[in-house]
């Protein structure tokens, strides 16, 4: 399982390095948001692969095994704080495009000067 795994890992990064080395800003914040993505995923997936087990450890169950819950809890970290780039990225994306005219990057540069 986790061999396929860091196949879609792999496959989210690279789609999200080749959205983000574009010229459209619009490509760029879909991009950021796919990174997060694999970025959560990795992380789940460094910490190994349980399904079908509760992050809890009930009274002397201890050769059971469970899944570790820091993971979870750095995931959700992350999810939230992805959100808030992801809506501070679109607002900045969008009062770029109002003020330039254009979603191209190289056009913002012509409208500096």
């Amino acid at each position: 399982m986790e061999v396929y795994l860091a196949g879609v890992i792999g496959a989210l990064y690279a789609l999200a390095l080749y959205l983000m080395m574009g010229r459209s800003v619009i490509r760029l914040v879909i991009g950021l948001a796919i990174l997060s993505h694999a970025a959560n995923l990795l992380v789940f997936t460094s910490a190994g692969v349980t399904r079908g087990r509760a992050p809890i450890l009930t009274g002397a169950a201890s050769g059971v095994d469970i899944a570790d819950p820091l993971p979870q809890a750095l995931v959700l970290t992350a999810i939230v704080i992805s959100f808030a780039v992801l809506g501070y990225a679109l607002v900045l994306a969008r009062r770029a495009c109002l003020v330039a005219g254009t979603d191209d990057v190289d056009a913002f540069r012509e409208s500096e000067s």
